[in-house]
């Protein structure tokens, strides 16, 4: 039971990491400091679509399942067992990377577009000197 626990968290915990992957910019909007956490889970989808680098929550999901006398996943991991042909045809896939690909690019660009607005409508902040208050 425990190791079918692993298995199905990771799944979880997988799913709504391509789903921070595709949309966690749109979330830096409203959370600036979060743009950080979304850059580095973009990095690693571009890592690992473009060599092909097994996902850790993939081998740990494998692992979970195997040990608890389940099928694994298959040698095409996470995405082809529970996505492709479920979700989309395969032969979208292409498609699909490009429009989770503008996903990022354009909320990257609404997140630097409100960066330089909010950046623009802040007031001064007043500091101490040696002369009494100052703008800075």
């Amino acid at each position: 039971m425990g190791y079918r626990l692993v298995g199905d968290g990771a799944m979880v915990v997988h799913f709504l990491f391509l789903a921070y992957m595709a949309l966690g910019g749109f979330l830096a909007w409203w959370l600036p400091r979060s743009m950080w956490a979304h850059a580095a889970v973009a990095a690693w989808g571009l890592i690992s679509i473009t060599t092909g680098v097994e996902c850790p929550l993939t081998a740990l999901e494998n692992w979970g399942r195997t040990n608890a006398g389940l099928a694994g996943l298959g040698p095409n991991g996470f995405i082809d067992h529970y996505i492709e042909g479920i979700i989309y045809p395969e032969e979208y896939t292409t498609l699909v990377r490009w429009i989770v690909a503008a996903l990022v690019l354009v909320s990257w660009i609404g997140y630097g577009t409100l960066s330089k607005w909010r950046g623009g409508r802040r007031r001064p902040v007043e500091r101490a000197s040696s002369e009494g208050l100052t703008s800075a």
